[in-house]
């Protein structure tokens, strides 16, 4: 018989270090997933904005190219003109010399018709020099369409070099950013696992106070009579000895890492029917609501902190017995990010 009851000492012995192997895996699995949804949310954020930049710059580039094809349309229709127009001034020239000639053949024919031939010369070269105009007005709308042409070459050269030069920024950007997330989510872990290791210590080994991954589980009945929202006196000196780990513990933290103690109140799944509480709901709402207001009174700064109601709906034992619904009724304490 002594034999057997040393060996049931050593089976408690080995289960203490069982269960806190088994919470150190799972406070480091929910780190690691907290780590990707806080990096994930900031550079979202982060990505918005200069997703609405690139945007613009796109937009933008897409009104060059179409201000640069109706420019390079424009010029060539200019082009095609002053063929039409070189090509009549050509034939111009060809009858002016056409009639200089009959001019020059006819001179002994007589006055009359070298007058009629020099009126027609005359109305050749008239002819010849408004062509001649035309041509230069459309040379010099062809030198300015080259120009426009050039110019917007050179501008839409410079918003893709600008586009390109953006997304490298964001880049470079949403990298400094993961980077910047991990160390202050890794910041927010230490000071986490701090706050674990002090509230251990404060409030020793109790059964009705335990870890549950990265969680402080109380017992509702270390605060709360049955069915009831009121604190009691021992359950206000417990909290008594977490605001103190928690104001401590919230001057250490730098003002910039986002944290939050959430309270999270939690029922069985036995329903509840009174005038105060017409469901769960109430009831675990009520008492989350009523620990956040009581530690609000002892220091803890009201942005700091958050009360949830779960009602029946998050058990932890899913059993129908007065254990299971024991285990059921809990006021959680978790510190996680904003």
């Amino acid at each position: 018989m002594a034999l057997s009851r040393a060996h049931r000492r050593e089976e408690t012995n080995f289960w203490p270090g069982f269960v806190d192997a088994l919470s150190t895996m799972l406070i480091g699995i929910v780190f690691l997933l907290s780590v990707f949804v806080l990096g994930q949310f900031f550079l979202s954020q982060e990505l918005t904005g200069k997703d609405s930049a690139l945007e613009r710059l796109n937009r933008q580039i897409s009104e060059l190219t179409d201000l640069l094809a109706l420019e390079r349309s424009s010029n060539r229709q200019a082009q095609e003109s002053l063929t039409l127009l070189q090509s009549s001034l050509t034939r111009e020239q060809g009858e002016r010399g056409r009639i200089q000639g009959m001019l020059d053949s006819q001179a002994s024919n007589g006055p009359a018709q070298l007058a009629e031939t020099q009126k027609a010369l005359d109305t050749e070269k008239q002819l010849s020099a408004r062509a001649q105009a035309a041509v230069d007005f459309v040379n010099q709308q062809i030198i300015a369409m080259r120009r426009q042409l050039a110019a917007l070459e050179e501008a839409l050269n410079a918003s893709e070099a600008k586009d390109k030069e953006s997304q490298t920024r964001i880049s470079e950007l949403g990298s400094r950013l993961n980077v910047a997330l991990a160390q202050r989510v890794q910041e927010l872990a230490r000071y986490r696992s701090d706050f674990f290791g002090r509230l251990r210590q404060v409030l020793g080994t109790r059964p009705d106070i335990r870890v549950v991954g990265d969680r402080f589980v109380f017992q509702s009945e270390v605060f709360f009579d049955v069915g009831q929202a009121v604190l009691k006196p021992e359950g206000r000196a417990e909290l008594d000895k977490l605001a103190t780990v928690l104001v401590d513990l919230g001057r250490e933290m730098p003002p910039d890492i986002p944290w939050i103690l959430r309270v999270d109140g939690h029922t069985d799944n036995r329903p509840i029917r009174s005038p105060q509480f017409p469901s769960n709901w109430s009831l675990s709402a009520a008492r989350a609501i009523a620990v956040v207001e009581y530690l609000i009174t002892r220091g803890l700064p009201a942005d700091r902190i958050a009360a949830t109601g779960f009602g029946e709906f998050q058990p932890l034992d899913v059993a129908n017995n007065d254990d299971a619904y024991r285990r059921n009724r809990r006021i959680e304490f978790k510190i996680t990010e904003r």
